[in-house]
């Protein structure tokens, strides 16, 4: 039996997920939980981290420095997270490596208080988020989709 994934939409796709677990040999495993974040709530998030890394300089090893967006997005993550239990590895060649957070793991409800957390924190900061070739997206419709469904 191959993997299979049915999303729980209405009672016609609730009764094949039920008839699929009843068919399923021993020892498989049945996982269901919230639908992950979109395409377009992970865009979303870029023009902000953007920002922060265009618009403001953080203390890296004890000197200001300017960071990339995907590093601001660890930051702030784990800033979110209340930087409960982060995870932290050995370097390679010694040092220590603080693992970033993965939003594409966030649930959309969780995600949506990501955003609104980051657009927050952006406004408290000054922080203007950077949109790709100066388009403004449709910031309405995408909050929207983010706590949708």
């Amino acid at each position: 039996m191959d993997k299979q994934i049915v999303f729980l939409i209405d009672d016609q796709r609730k009764s094949y997920a039920k008839q699929i677990i009843d068919q399923a040999p021993n020892d498989y495993v049945c996982e269901i939980k919230e639908k992950t974040r979109t395409l377009e709530q992970n865009a979303f998030q870029w023009p902000y981290l953007q920002g922060f890394s265009e618009q403001m300089q953080w203390p890296v090893n004890g000197e200001m420095t300017w960071l990339s967006k995907e590093e601001w997005k660890d930051i702030l993550t784990a800033a979110f997270e209340k930087e409960t239990s982060p995870r932290l590895a050995a370097g390679f060649d010694g040092g220590i490596v603080m693992l970033g957070r993965r939003t594409s793991k966030y649930g959309k409800k969780q995600f949506a208080g990501w955003m609104e957390w980051l657009i927050a924190v952006a406004a408290l900061k000054g922080i203007e988020p950077v949109f790709k070739n100066g388009a403004m997206w449709r910031i309405e419709e995408l909050a929207e989709s983010a706590v949708e469904d």
